[in-house]
Order: structure tokens, then sequence, then C-alpha cells
């Protein structure tokens, strides 16, 4: 892009976000613009600060771990820091995420198993009234 600067609406259309949610990130401290009169007016480096917040929730991150890890590249001179505190968040959500795999794939078992249970009800029930049926057919016959 080589806009110098976005409105919120330019941003909630590029981002698929609700103006709420923009002044909510700027509520939080992630996001900084100016004011024209009664208009916000966001910078490039805004829109970057924005792109990552939204990264950093659609990876599951918290609001302050996005903050910290968004904070860390304005403030660093490098980048290790910045990368080492990055990478121990992933990792901490990679192992809630597999935790949570682990507990759906547990639970998806016990309803295949609930579900074959029923079935095998409804078939064992199935074939005594199909049972019973063919009694009263040859009893009355």
């Amino acid at each position: 892009m080589s806009q110098a600067t976005f409105t919120i609406t330019e941003l909630s259309r590029e981002f698929d976000v609700t103006p709420r949610t923009i002044r909510y990130y700027e509520d939080q401290g992630l996001l900084f613009p100016r004011r024209e009169g009664l208009q916000r007016v966001y910078a490039k480096r805004d829109r970057t600060r924005l792109k990552l917040a939204l990264r950093g929730k659609r990876l599951g991150l918290s609001l302050a771990e996005i903050k910290d890890v968004i904070d860390m590249y304005d403030t660093a001179r490098d980048e290790e820091g910045q990368l080492v505190k990055f990478l121990a968040a992933l990792q901490q959500r990679r192992a809630a995420l597999q935790q949570q795999r682990e507990d759906i794939e547990a639970l998806l078992a016990e309803i295949n198993g609930f579900e074959q249970q029923c079935q095998d009800i409804l078939a064992s029930e199935a074939a005594a009234t199909t049972r019973t049926k063919s009694k009263r057919v040859r009893q009355s016959a």
C-alpha cells in the first residue's frame, strides 16, 4: 500500500473486522492513531500492529501476550529477545492445542461408542419386533 495513513473504515474493511474491534485494540494500547478533528488517522505502524494483533488472536494468544510481542518490536534493538519470547508463547499455545486435540479425540471415541451402543439396541429391538410379528402371523394362520 502506498498510502501513508488509513481511516478506521479502511482498516476495518481491509482486515474484515468491525470499527469497534479497532477501537478496542486502541483502548488496550495496541494502536495509537492521531486525531484530525473527530476522525482517527492510523499510520502504517498502526496498520502493522493491527495485522500482528489479529494474527496473534488467530494463533490463540491472549491480548497481554499479543501486546508484549508487539511492544517488543518497538523497544528492542536486537530481535533475539523478541523471537525467544514469541517462540515461548507459540510453544505454550501448541501444547494447549495438542491437549485440546487429545481431549477432542477422546470425546469423539466416547461418542462413537455411545452411538454404536444405541445402534445395537435399536437393531436388537427391531429384530425382536420382527420376530414377534412373525410369530403372530404364524399363529393366526
